[in-house]
């Protein structure tokens, strides 16, 4: 009687197992590892805190949330501060980086060849010396990209100033994928015969007195591409230009909230989102980061703000009305 219940007893205990094991191997999410994962973001405005949260949401939607130790880090616009962060994941091993805009990136492909590393708010890889290739990355980094559609927003300037024959593009020197998009900007502007009156700046400092030269220089409207040394001043610039009625065209919506006029504009929610469900796929052991093509948004949102239109004067045509109440 006493060997039926060892018998028994021991295969209630390989069933448990059993159990035990399948629940382990269930989820993404790996079994009972707490990953690290570091995040470096350049500087602190509305965009790149967008494309933060949406790589946390990411993560959390394909179950890396619990088991996740987030490490957030923010350089205040600092290239030092940007070593320090890199080299600072790099001892620490982390499992996965995300690098928001594409200095903090170059920082941490600079620091390492062996931590996966995801980039969001950032332009063009390529040109940023990041990837090899936008469909086969080959290295260490990966990501989406910001890249926005350049010459819709110059059309959309001439439609809603017809008359407007100078435009101003102000933007940051220290940013390739800044001077990637001016260049494309003023092409399609001499197409369709606009003069650019060009004013650069190097720090926030600048971008006061670099608004001041645009408008003495009888610009009728500004374009500011996706800059964040220009996004971090946009108070700054719009105390200018409103003063002066000129409107500002930026590249993305969050700057229309801070006083920009119009856009089509990517979504860095989405962007940063689509960021944290590459990393949850690099930490399943999905995909490696090399191997994954760069991602990019298709569609752009019309965005107008009809409140600065009121207050500088401007009509808005009703088909682009149409189209931003979508």
């Amino acid at each position: 009687m006493w060997k039926k219940r060892v018998v028994a007893a021991v295969a209630a205990m390989m069933v448990v197992g059993l159990l035990a094991g399948c629940g382990s191997d269930s989820g993404t999410s790996g079994s009972g590892k707490t990953y690290k994962v570091g995040v470096v973001q350049l500087v602190e405005h509305p965009a790149l805190d967008a494309a933060n949260k949406g790589f946390v949401d990411g993560l959390a939607s394909k179950g890396f949330k619990d088991n996740v130790k987030i490490d957030q880090q923010n350089a205040q616009g600092d290239q030092s501060n940007l070593n320090s962060i890199a080299q600072r994941f790099v001892s620490e091993q982390d499992d996965l980086v995300l690098a928001i805009a594409t200095p903090a990136a170059q920082a941490m492909a600079n620091a390492t060849r062996d931590i996966p590393i995801l980039g969001t708010a950032i332009t063009d890889y390529v040109s940023a010396k990041l990837v090899q290739s936008n469909e086969k990355p080959g290295g260490n980094v990966s990501g989406t990209t910001d890249m926005n559609p350049v010459e819709k927003q110059v059309d959309l300037i001439a439609t809603i100033l017809p008359n407007a024959k100078k435009v101003g593009i102000l933007y940051s020197t220290n940013e390739i994928n800044s001077q990637l998009q001016a260049e494309r900007m003023k092409a399609h502007a001499k197409e369709k015969g606009i003069e650019v009156v060009e004013a650069t700046v190097s720090n926030v400092n600048d971008v006061q007195q670099a608004a001041q030269n645009l408008v003495s220089q009888g610009v009728q409207a500004i374009y500011v591409p996706t800059d964040n040394i220009v996004a971090s001043s946009m108070p700054n610039l719009v105390k200018i230009t409103d003063a002066a009625k000129i409107p500002v065209f930026p590249g993305e919506d969050n700057l229309i909230k801070a006083g920009g006029l119009a856009t089509y504009s990517v979504d860095y929610y989405q962007l940063g989102f689509q960021a944290g469900v590459m990393g949850a796929k690099i930490l399943s052991g999905e995909a490696k980061v090399g191997d994954m093509p760069i991602e990019s948004q298709t569609n752009f949102k019309l965005v107008v703000n009809e409140e600065v239109a009121k207050n500088l004067g401007i009509t808005i045509p009703e088909s682009v009305l149409k189209e931003a109440n979508k």
